[in-house]
């Protein structure tokens, strides 16, 4: 895989980096409190994951019939979002505990959704937090099928109405999973990043096979067994649950960065751009004001911050993000922030409705 070098093209980036660095760890040693997870975050956690199984379990041990049987179904699909943007997503950066073995088992909550932990963490941790927005790297704006994220990606006519489509496809991704992740860990392969994590190609193979049937065999297997619900009722609650999980994964990852004022730079072996900085300009915050959004998606509202401190617990995130605006205004750095969900919403409609009108490059 070809590598890309961020290098500042001042001092000026330089200092800035510095300075942010120094200001947010002297926020957490002058009140003396930890990076990683607190109590409350604790809490969190078991509220998230009881969102998830629950139903599941009420689904399995009650008597009920098909319309309640989907609102648990829906409910499971909300639960699994939350767990995997609230837990498992500081889990796989190795922000929730300074214990390993921790990390590793929360960050394994990302099964409850049929993928694969690995292949997150060199999707997201590597590719996505490394090459944020550039094409061709940053799987997160590579194609969702007929999708267009990127603006150096295929334009084809059908991308003017993708501003409209693209709720359904959202909602497909993690199911596309089940099934595309044993051919993006080839894709892993032959780009060298399993060798960079002492990790075989078949033994992950063959643990993700075992690990995605038993998934299988729990979520749609024991419903067959222990529920009265036909073939077809069981798929249908299936495919709403993912669909759920899905559609709220994906646009609040969008709405970070598919969004006005989120750049794409172009892939050279060079980037005269401080990482820092290179964060910043391709990474939007949103809803800094609205506490529930925050704790739901596990701070991901604040992207900027988890960009720059991806081994910070995000339940702090809300303390250091002035910090990061404010030295980000000294040193004259735009601080993208859309004020409430609604606009960060439409901001990444008016990118989609952009990608699909632009004129075909080449």
């Amino acid at each position: 895989m070809n590598t890309i070098r961020f290098t500042a093209k001042n001092k000026h980036e330089q200092e800035f980096a510095k300075a942010l660095r120094r200001n947010v760890n002297n926020y957490f040693k002058e009140n003396n409190i930890t990076t990683k997870a607190n109590a409350s975050m604790v809490i969190k956690t078991i509220v998230l994951i009881a969102s998830y199984l629950v139903p599941f379990i009420l689904i399995l041990i009650l008597p009920m019939n098909g319309w309640l049987a989907l609102l648990c179904a829906i409910i499971m699909g909300i639960g699994v979002a939350g767990v995997g943007m609230g837990v498992m997503h500081d889990a796989a950066h190795g922000a929730y505990s300074r214990r390993h073995w921790v990390n590793e088992l929360l960050a394994g909550t990302l099964y409850l959704l049929g993928s694969n932990v690995l292949n997150w963490k060199l999707q997201h941790n590597v590719l996505h937090h490394t090459y944020t927005n550039i094409s061709g790297y940053d799987e997160d704006i590579s194609a969702k099928g007929p999708i267009r994220l990127a603006e150096k990606s295929q334009l084809n006519r059908g991308h003017r109405f993708q501003f409209v489509y693209a709720f359904f496809f959202y909602g497909l991704m993690t199911i596309a999973m089940l099934v595309n992740d044993f051919t993006r860990l080839y894709k892993y392969e032959d780009m060298g990043l399993m060798n960079t994590h002492g990790k075989g190609l078949k033994k992950e193979f063959r643990r993700m096979l075992v690990r995605k049937i038993i998934y299988l065999a729990i979520i749609i297997g024991l419903p067959l067994w222990l529920t009265t619900f036909s073939v077809w009722q069981i798929l249908l609650g299936f495919f709403v649950m993912h669909w759920v999980a899905s559609i709220i994964l994906s646009f609040v990852f969008q709405m970070a960065h598919v969004v006005e004022g989120a750049e794409q730079p172009e892939a050279h072996d060079k980037i005269e751009t401080e990482w820092h900085v290179h964060q910043i300009n391709t990474t939007s915050d949103f809803a800094h004001k609205n506490k529930l959004l925050t704790w739901y998606v596990g701070g991901l509202n604040y992207q900027i911050e988890h960009h720059l401190f991806p081994g910070i617990c995000h339940i702090h995130y809300k303390n250091i993000a002035p910090i990061v605006e404010q030295t980000a205004k000294e040193y004259g750095i735009f601080y993208n922030l859309k004020p409430t969900f609604r606009a960060a919403f439409h901001s990444h409609i008016k990118r989609l409705r952009e990608l699909g009108a632009e004129p075909i490059i080449g």
